[in-house]
């Protein structure tokens, strides 16, 4: 039962971020070409860090479906555009949604490999936060994780979180998987909602950059 849940919740944050970088893509005009290779590099980057950090075989070339599953959805995200025209909300609801699926997979893969908890924490927020990362940097942007908005911060809050929750309380696994994925895209909502950032060691003056 565990093996199906986790198989769905790695289905759909490969087609969160899949989403989120074909959308990404297309903001910036590139062409189909374009918008495949963006989504791809953002639905695994992540989980390929995470894996070469663990030396275990990187997932995707080793599981066509997911590459399968990429190609289908940046070809629908591509159709669908010509509908949906507020491409930055879009963005934000797949990004968000894909960063709390991805967060806990790679958690839950720290914990299958025996890792201790702080790092499997850190393996979440890698597996979230890093095929977003490579995503703006070659599309030419700040990555948001270094930006103002609140973003590994969730993962960190998510992951923490589900490794309480799954050792303090006997709540059904299922539940908390649930929780810890919803309460990482609540933060980003709520986050961008109320301007929440984090605190800064530094003026606003235009002093030159050492």
């Amino acid at each position: 039962m565990h093996e199906q849940i986790n198989f769905a919740i790695e289905i759909l944050g490969t087609i969160s971020f899949s989403m989120s970088g074909s959308f990404a893509a297309m903001q910036k005009r590139l062409d189909p070409f374009g918008v495949l290779i963006i989504a791809f590099v953002t639905s695994v980057g992540g989980g390929t860090v995470r894996d070469l950090l663990l030396d275990v075989p990187v997932f995707w070339m080793h599981d066509l479906l997911m590459c399968g599953v990429i190609l289908i959805t940046s070809i629908f995200s591509m159709v669908f555009k010509s509908i949906e025209k507020n491409f930055k909300v879009t963005l934000f609801i797949f990004d968000s949604f894909g960063l709390g699926l991805f967060t806990l997979i790679g958690v839950q893969k720290g914990l299958n490999a025996d890792i201790h908890p702080l790092i499997c924490i850190g393996l979440g927020t890698i597996t979230g936060c890093f095929g977003g990362i490579i995503r703006d940097i070659l599309l030419n942007r700040i990555p948001l994780i270094f930006r103002k908005e609140i973003y590994a911060s969730a993962c960190i809050i998510g992951g923490a979180t589900f490794l309480l929750l799954t050792t303090f309380t006997n709540l059904s696994y299922t539940i908390i998987q649930i929780f810890t994925i919803l309460l990482i895209v609540a933060i980003r909502t709520l986050a961008v909602k109320y301007h929440w950032q984090m605190p800064k060691f530094y003026g606003y003056n235009n002093d030159a950059e050492m």
